[in-house]
């Protein structure tokens, strides 16, 4: 069972925002300082694209297709992830932190994952596959200790 120990650095991340905590105490009764918030402004994607999906001609007469549209509010999601990745590794190198707790929405887990560097995927002791970006720190504090528990 991983335990939340004293200095762990909890990342509390979705596609447009992260919150990165220090434990300051214990499992028992864990207390997270915050230590940096990443937020990225992204709209949704019908506010991103400037026009309707091409058409493409076919091979038979008179026929078209439509071409997959960019999904824009998806790739700013997936280069914050590679961002947050970037971060935690110039912080792993420093020595910042020595055990870490993600906490992600699903799809961003895993595109943190496929960015993680080496240095940093050491460190992970937990990872929780939930969105937690928009609640209170006590109750974040709570959710994961839970999580951990019931490992």
């Amino acid at each position: 069972m991983s335990e939340l120990k004293q200095g762990t650095w909890v990342v509390v991340a979705d596609g447009e925002k992260a919150l990165i905590f220090r434990n300051l105490t214990d499992h028992e009764n864990p207390n997270f300082e915050l230590l940096t918030e990443m937020e990225q402004d992204n709209p949704p994607n019908r506010e991103q694209k400037t026009s309707k999906a091409g058409r493409m001609q076919d091979t038979g007469v008179q026929q078209r297709s439509a071409v997959e549209d960019t999904d824009f509010h998806e790739l700013e999601q997936d280069r914050f992830a590679a961002d947050l990745a970037a971060k935690l590794y110039e912080e792993a190198h420093t020595g910042a932190f020595e055990h870490l707790v993600l906490v992600a929405a699903p799809a961003i887990l895993g595109e943190m994952r496929e960015k993680m560097h080496q240095e940093v995927e050491k460190r992970i002791v937990f990872e929780i596959p939930k969105t937690l970006t928009n609640h209170p720190p006590p109750k974040i504090e709570k959710i994961v200790k839970a999580e951990m528990d019931g490992a």
